[in-house]
């Protein structure tokens, strides 16, 4: 196969995972469970200053929220640019692979296996043209 099909397929990954995200992002405060609306009312409740300005957690929360869903949506557009390019960039690829993978790790630690199945599939397309024979 040709490296354009892989990158593609990495491409969509990462907008399904981006479109999951972006979701997540806005709907994070709906929740039925008592226990998750405790902690999302401290986290909004109270204020301190930090580095001259005064935030909750969950101002910081949604602002790395924001971080995620612009570097998301970037992945899957440079995805799928490079996949347009006849010959397989070697250069930009690598830096993007090892993101990809570091970013699946982290979300099968840290946040669930849907988010790091995303990102391993996208990084795991991504290293099979880097890693097959140079032409």
């Amino acid at each position: 196969m040709k490296h354009r099909l892989f990158l593609r397929i990495a491409a969509v990954c990462m907008l399904i995972h981006f479109l999951g995200h972006t979701w997540g992002h806005f709907l994070w405060k709906d929740t039925p469970d008592p226990g998750a609306q405790a902690v999302i009312k401290a986290m909004v409740g109270y204020r301190f200053p930090f580095m001259g300005v005064e935030r909750s957690m969950a101002d910081y929360y949604v602002g790395f929220s924001w971080f995620v869903v612009l570097m998301l949506a970037v992945s899957a557009v440079w995805l799928w640019v490079l996949a347009a390019r006849p010959v397989l960039d070697r250069v930009l690829l690598w830096p993007l692979a090892l993101l990809l993978l570091g970013f699946g790790l982290i979300e099968l630690t840290h946040f669930f296996p849907f988010a790091a199945a995303m990102s391993l599939l996208a990084a795991l397309c991504v290293l099979v043209p880097l890693l097959r024979k140079a032409p």
